[in-house]
């Protein structure tokens, strides 16, 4: 990290305008930062000033560090970056164009609009049978095909992004944004970005921020992935592989339907692998490569108190409150260290191997940077990273519901109170044994439960009634072994776009239904994530950092270039 003030703006200056523009000319603004911060180190080591040096021996270090530099970076990488670097306002016109348009389950018609807009993008890249994969559910989302065949090419990638985006609440959202109208920030807002208007020259600085609903989730996989193609053939390279572009619609519904989809067109979908492009990078801000995602599941209850409400005067210390029932219930669940009291909760989990340890053991820590910048003193599981509590199967509350706070709080006795369980899994877990656990637990505390409103009788003769009412469709975890020959490759070309360690994840804390392409393909998959770690990906401000976005164009390219 250069030294702040003064002095380390002097180095950065100095270094970027009188002697990597002046003399050398050179074209990548990320090989001007990763010498800035050589130079940064230099002077935190020796204490001497670059700007002591002499013009001889300070041309001589910086012709060696460019030289290291670019010899990680392939020839391909290079070529792309550099359409990247030149195409950068057409790629955010492009980009901001399909951000514009509504991709959330209740806005059908935005979402079809969503579609339409990303196979013309193909289309007019030249990508063959592009099409609709429609599930044999009629009205269910479809999903958007397209393929590259090679001539020669012995293998075949498949990239899967999503185009559909969480709900959204305007109303949540900070002054002077709108979750379909997206803006240009200079910097992260809580970090004190202001609207930027769009440059003129196409210039765009890799800090700012494009703010919208999907601008990392997903929409951003989908545009590296097509770009990163467009990159490769404007660039006069060649795809190193047969390439076939899978966009799903309803990922963020849980996918409910993709059985359907992946079962009624198997043979157009086989493949050597999937490149999964969804998801944050690590938060070190280091490219990643994730093995696997958590499963996902989740139980809606409700705790009945009166059947009406109740003064609190007249009737506290004498009826039940639900809300208070159900508080006691939830905390039931977890011990002060945050793990799991559920009897059997983790049981069935299949342990890392050896490698995957490995793996896990060197990951940067992250836990010091998260809990500054989250405002946070401790974390929940005491003793586990950020990175070793993932790869446990987690129990988490969504959000809790009784009576009225605020200005709306009144002396009341509620006559129910209900929350929502959110079960995320790791490989062993299967979804609905997890659920019959959680189900099981709450009886053991007393509960007689039902799956409906509890009539007059249940009333009557129990006196704990919850309603509990569990997801249809929950999806399980799945991990793909990392010493298989064909992710090594994709280890090796992702390494080719950076000077920076790769971070190797065994698990993705968030949840895909990749386990669906095992069952169903029988195929491989892993997931490489573009996206900026604080991207408020499912909430109010959702943004992408432009940096990320020219990135993860690379590291696609990188990926198709696979022979």
């Amino acid at each position: 990290m250069c030294p702040s003030g003064t002095l380390g703006q002097a180095i950065v200056g100095y270094t970027k305008l009188h002697f990597l523009r002046g003399i050398f000319s050179y074209p990548d603004i990320t090989v001007y930062d990763q010498i800035c911060t050589y130079l940064c180190a230099v002077f935190q080591a020796t204490g001497r000033h670059p700007i002591l040096m002499s013009k001889r021996f300070f041309i001589f270090f910086l012709s060696f560090l460019i030289g290291q530099l670019a010899m990680a970076q392939s020839p391909e990488v290079l070529a792309i970056r550099k359409y990247v670097n030149t195409n950068s306002g057409p790629i955010i016109n492009e980009f901001t164009g399909l951000l514009a348009l509504p991709n959330v389950a209740a806005d059908p018609v935005g979402r079809q609009k969503s579609a339409a807009f990303i196979m013309e993008m193909m289309n007019k890249r030249g990508i063959q049978k592009v099409q609709l994969l429609n599930a044999s559910t009629p009205g269910a989302p479809a999903a958007i095909y397209g393929e590259v065949i090679v001539p020669g090419a012995k293998r075949t990638l498949i990239f899967y992004a999503h185009y559909d985006g969480q709900p959204i609440n305007p109303a949540q959202w900070a002054k002077g944004l709108e979750p379909f109208k997206p803006k240009l920030f200079t910097d992260a807002i809580d970090k004190g970005g202001i609207n930027n208007p769009v440059p003129a020259d196409g210039s765009y600085n890799k800090e700012w921020r494009i703010y919208a609903r999907g601008a990392s989730d997903d929409k951003a996989g989908v545009d590296a992935i097509l770009n990163a193609y467009d990159a490769i053939i404007k660039s006069g390279l060649k795809p190193g592989c047969n390439l076939k572009f899978f966009f799903e619609g309803e990922e963020e519904a849980g996918s409910p339907h993709l059985n359907e989809i992946l079962e009624k067109y198997k043979s157009l979908l086989q493949s050597d692998l999937w490149i999964i492009c969804d998801g944050p990078v690590h938060q070190s801000g280091k490219k990643q490569i994730v093995f696997g995602v958590r499963g996902d599941t989740h139980l809606d209850i409700t705790v009945y108190g009166p059947k009406r409400p109740l003064h609190s005067g007249h009737y506290g210390n004498w009826a039940p409150n639900p809300a208070m029932m159900l508080a006691k219930l939830l905390a039931s669940m977890k011990d002060d260290n945050g793990r799991v009291t559920i009897n059997g909760f983790y049981d069935d989990v299949t342990p890392l191997t050896p490698l995957e340890k490995k793996a896990l053991d060197e990951v940067p820590a992250v836990d010091e940077q998260m809990k500054n910048e989250l405002g946070l003193s401790a974390t929940e599981m005491q003793g586990l990273t950020l990175s070793e509590a993932i790869n446990q199967p987690s129990l988490n509350i969504n959000g809790m519901q009784s009576g009225n706070v605020g200005k709306m709080a009144s002396n009341q006795i509620p006559t129910y109170a209900t929350a929502v369980i959110d079960l995320r899994l790791v490989l062993g877990n299967d979804w609905k044994r997890q659920q019959q656990k959680v189900i099981d637990h709450i009886k053991a505390q007393g509960y007689y439960a039902t799956n409906s409103e509890p009539t007059d009788e249940e009333r009557k003769k129990y006196a704990k009634i919850i309603k509990v009412v569990p997801d249809r469709d929950g999806i399980n975890a799945q991990r793909t072994a990392m010493d298989l020959p064909l992710i090594q490759k994709v280890i090796a070309a992702i390494k080719t776009t950076t000077n920076d360690q790769i971070v190797l994840q065994p698990t993705l804390g968030g949840s895909l239904p990749l386990f669906l392409f095992e069952k169903y393909l029988d195929a491989k998959t892993v997931t490489v994530p573009i996206a900026n770690h604080d991207n408020n990906q499912h909430a109010e401000n959702e943004n992408i950092r432009i940096g990320n976005l020219f990135e993860g164009i690379e590291t696609m390219g990188s990926l198709m270039m696979i022979k």
